[in-house]
């Protein structure tokens, strides 16, 4: 049997449809347009408001036209600006990544759309990006570059949500803004040159027997296997024929002595700080150095695990996990697949069980003296 009875709903859900509904009108209008007043817009607009009052009150023929003047300049002020963010198709060109306190050159592709007009003194900027592009002129149907350098005390990853083009053109009465989404982020590596010891002798060196005899990928050495080609790769190790039959770059992998390999685990145990920092680029430090000795290396964050390998390739892959590591108090040790006694450990605070242990945090380096850095 059917029922007609009409059906019920959630006035707590339908409450939330309408919140969303808002905010999504909201943002929409907010990416059409905004407008400010500047300093020099205020006063003038307050003129134009005394100006009207005294033509209002006096009905003196001079005062209306004068106010017909400063009305026509905001009227033309606003089409102008109006005309010179319109139309514009904006593309970012960004680095892979950088490295902190190293400059970040950021690339906008302008092209203006429209079919006369320029677009004249356009500002381009983003969220949490202290520095802007300028764009002097763009003509009609006309491309051009700018670019903004900034940089980082940080590492991390900042994402990147939308171009924000804003002018003050012609007069600077008013600083008009229109959002252009293109979703993206930033890589932020660790400093790699922080002074750092090596090793002890022996220690983060994985053994010739079990798992880790199998070697490391690097490359040269005796022929492995293909793996797909990744970001550092060796290009003189891309095998032609297996990528033109699978339509993707694929690349040879070589054998090299596993006894070589530095195992390198960060302990992500502490507070968010400085010395969680110094923990971070001290682990950059000594993939960076096994990577300028020509030595395979691993890298264990968490329940991230960066194979063994070498070359620039491995570097960069390991920072892009250094970069994204966070410090918790009660994070848990790292769990090697190797036995940790062949493991080197870095962190803000010692562990037992580890082939070496290089702790960067105060109470370390009470209890370890010297040998921490």
């Amino acid at each position: 049997m059917t029922s007609n009875a009409p059906t019920r709903r959630n006035p707590l859900e339908a409450v939330r449809r309408g919140v969303r509904i808002l905010q999504e009108t909201w943002a929409r209008v907010r990416a059409w347009r905004r407008i400010r007043f500047t300093s020099g817009g205020v006063a003038f607009t307050l003129g134009t408001v005394a100006v009207g009052f005294a033509a209002m009150n006096t009905g003196n023929n001079l005062l209306y036209l004068l106010l017909g003047s400063m009305l026509g300049f905001i009227a033309v002020s606003g089409w102008l600006s109006e005309q010179a963010i319109r139309g514009l198709r904006v593309e970012r060109r960004a680095p892979r990544a950088v490295t902190v306190g190293h400059d970040l050159r950021l690339t906008y592709e302008i092209t203006n759309q429209k079919q006369r007009l320029p677009s004249l003194a356009v500002e381009i900027s983003e969220e949490g990006l202290p520095e802007k592009a300028f764009l002097a002129h763009v003509p009609a149907l006309g491309h051009t570059t700018a670019r903004s350098v900034n940089s980082f005390v940080r590492r991390g990853i900042y994402p990147l949500s939308s171009v924000t083009l804003s002018t003050g053109f012609p007069f600077g009465l008013f600083q008009k803004e229109r959002d252009v989404e293109i979703p993206g982020e930033i890589i932020v590596w660790p400093r790699t040159d922080r002074a750092i010891r090596e090793p002890a002798p022996g220690a983060g060196e994985i053994p010739r027997s079990g798992m880790s005899a199998r070697g490391a990928a690097a490359s040269r050495g005796d022929y492995r296997s293909l793996h797909d080609y990744r970001a550092g790769d060796d290009s003189r190790d891309i095998h032609w024929k297996s990528s033109a039959r699978l339509g993707a770059p694929v690349v040879r992998e070589y054998e090299r002595d596993g006894a070589q390999t530095w195992w390198i685990c960060l302990n992500l145990e502490g507070e968010p700080g400085e010395a969680a920092e110094v923990a971070v680029e001290a682990a950059a430090a000594l993939a960076a150095r096994a990577v300028a000795q020509n030595r395979p290396f691993a890298l264990v964050v968490g329940d991230a695990v960066l194979e063994p390998a070498d070359g620039m390739g491995q570097l960069e892959r390991a920072l892009d996990i250094l970069a994204r590591a966070d410090f918790m108090p009660d994070a848990s040790p790292p769990a090697p697949p190797v036995g940790p006694s062949y493991c080197t450990l870095v962190g803000i605070y010692d562990r037992p069980g580890f082939g070496d242990a290089i702790a960067v945090g105060r109470l370390a380096r009470l209890g370890r003296g010297e040998r921490d850095s």
